[in-house]
């Protein structure tokens, strides 16, 4: 299963037409509303090469919003927040993010959220560990 899903997970993360520092932003939204360490780990050094803020990146673990994102990001952060809690998204959200990315990168956004959700409750479900900071304990939540 896992192999089949890599074939989607690799258009997402690589191709998708919203970019890679936008669609790091929504892996870490899913990954935190998940729990996600593993994903998490490895995601958030990615976000912050791709050029998310890592003040950005702390505020996500931290379940705070964060100050001063850029507009794609903090629209990001909104739309996967939103379809994450609510299972869907509100009209004015939708329309700010077709706006945005168009429809195509709407759907990869969709997408992106989906697959890491998908992860997440595959790593969550066979209660994968998360890799310990270095130099320290490894903790409940991601340091």
């Amino acid at each position: 299963m896992m192999s089949h899903a890599q074939r989607m997970g690799e258009y997402l993360r690589f191709r998708s037409s919203i970019g890679p520092r936008v669609s790091e932003m929504a892996i870490l939204v899913t990954a935190r509303q998940w729990s996600q360490q593993v994903e998490w780990a490895i995601h958030a050094p990615i976000a912050i090469r791709e050029g998310v803020a890592a003040g950005t990146v702390q505020a996500v673990a931290e379940g705070r919003r964060p100050a001063g994102m850029p507009q794609d990001e903090a629209l990001v952060l909104d739309f996967s927040t939103e379809l994450h809690r609510d299972r869907g998204v509100s009209d004015d959200t939708w329309r700010a993010a077709v706006l945005r990315f168009g429809e195509q990168g709407v759907v990869d956004l969709i997408g992106i959220n989906g697959y890491y959700a998908f992860l997440a409750m595959v790593m969550n479900g066979a209660r994968t560990e998360g890799p310990a900071p270095e130099g320290r304990p490894r903790s409940d939540f991601m340091g």
